[in-house]
C-alpha cells in the first residue's frame, strides 16, 4: 500500500480529505490509536497516510503542529481576519481585545477588518478612523472600508491571502461569510441575518474546510461571540498586550504586572496617551477575569 503526505483541506463525520502536493486529494480515515492517544485529526493538519485508492486511505501519523485554535478547530494557522462589526451587532473593544489576546498567546499574526462602515455616520466614522489608527499604532494591520467591502479594501485581503492559511474569525453576524463571498462570488456561502432582538446571529457555517483562495487557503468557519478561557496565568496577560511591551522594560519592578505597582511605565504611557485607555481598560477586566477564577482541582485530590 503506498504511502502519501499531505494536508488535510476537510473533516466531516470521520473522513477527512487530503491534498497532496501533486493536487490529488484522497478521502481519509483516522487508524484507532489516534483516538486511544486522545489525538485527534484537524483541518490544517499535515498528515503521512497509506491508501489503496482515492476514497480508502489511512492516516498513519500527524506531523508537529505549528499551532491549533479550538473554535474553529484548525492547525497551522498562519493568520487570522478578525472580522469586526461597527454596529449590528454593536461595537465591542472588549470583544475585540480578546481575540488579539488569544491569538497573540498562540502566536497567530491578527488582521482587523471593520464591516458595516456604511452605518456610520460622520462623526462614527471619524471616531473608528481614530480607533483603526490606535491599533494600527499598536501594530497590527487594519482595514477600515470607506465603504462597506469596497474594492480598496477587498483587494488588501487579497493580497494578504497568497501562500497562508488564514481563518476568519467575529461574532456571528458580523460579516464571516459575506466578505467571503465579496472576495470569491462563486462560492455562494449562507450567510445569516442578525438577530435584532438580541443583536445576536444565527449559526449559518455547519463544518470547517479549506477554500483554496488566490494562491492560499482560507477556512470558513463557525461565528461565535467570545473566547470563554484565557490559557495563561494573570501574571503572564501582559506580554499579550503589543503595546505593553514597549513600555514594561522600563518598569521600576521586574515582574510589574501593570497595576497598583509604583513606578510602572505601562500606566505613564496610558495616562500620556501612548496606549489606548480602552485597552489598559480592557486588560484590568481580563487580569481580574483570569486571578478569580476557581483553580482546577486534580479529580483524583479529595481536598477540595
Amino acid at each position: 500500500m503506498a504511502e502519501y503526505h499531505g494536508q488535510i483541506q476537510l473533516a466531516l463525520a470521520g473522513f477527512y480529505d487530503v491534498l497532496t502536493a501533486e493536487g490529488k486529494t484522497f478521502r481519509t480515515r483516522a487508524r484507532g490509536n489516534f483516538r486511544k492517544k486522545s489525538l485527534k485529526p484537524l483541518v490544517g493538519d499535515w498528515v503521512t497516510f497509506s491508501a489503496e485508492t482515492t476514497t480508502e486511505g489511512y492516516i498513519l501519523a500527524i506531523d508537529e503542529r505549528k499551532n491549533s485554535i479550538v473554535r474553529p478547530p484548525v492547525a497551522n494557522v498562519d493568520q487570522v481576519i478578525i472580522v469586526t462589526a461597527v454596529k449590528m451587532p454593536d461595537w465591542s473593544s472588549n470583544l475585540l481585545d480578546r481575540q488579539l489576546v488569544a491569538l497573540e498567546e498562540k502566536s497567530i499574526e491578527p488582521v482587523i477588518y471593520f464591516t458595516k462602515t456604511d452605518l456610520l455616520n460622520s462623526e462614527e466614522k471619524k471616531m473608528f478612523a481614530m480607533i483603526a489608527d490606535g491599533y494600527r499604532q499598536i501594530g497590527y494591520q487594519v482595514i477600515l472600508p470607506e465603504e462597506a467591502f469596497d474594492e480598496t479594501s477587498l483587494g488588501q485581503v487579497e493580497q494578504l491571502l497568497a501562500d497562508k492559511l488564514t481563518v476568519l474569525m467575529g461574532q456571528t453576524g458580523a460579516g464571516k461569510s459575506t466578505l467571503l463571498n465579496h472576495i470569491s462570488p462563486e462560492l455562494n456561502l449562507a450567510t445569516g441575518e442578525v438577530s435584532q432582538a438580541l443583536s445576536r446571529g444565527r449559526h449559518t457555517t455547519r463544518q470547517v474546510a479549506l477554500i483554496n483562495l488566490f494562491d492560499g487557503f482560507v477556512a470558513d468557519t463557525p461565528g461565535f461571540s467570545a473566547f470563554e478561557v484565557f490559557d495563561m496565568p494573570a501574571r503572564e496577560l501582559g506580554q499579550y498586550f503589543r503595546d505593553f511591551n514597549h513600555f514594561s522594560s522600563n518598569c521600576r519592578f521586574r515582574g510589574c504586572v501593570h497595576l497598583n505597582e509604583p513606578g510602572c511605565a505601562v500606566k505613564e504611557a496610558v495616562v500620556a496617551g501612548e496606549i489606548m485607555a480602552s485597552r489598559y481598560e480592557n486588560y484590568k477586566l481580563f487580569y481580574d477575569l483570569i486571578a478569580g477564577r476557581r483553580p482546577v482541582y486534580n479529580k483524583h485530590d479529595k481536598k477540595h
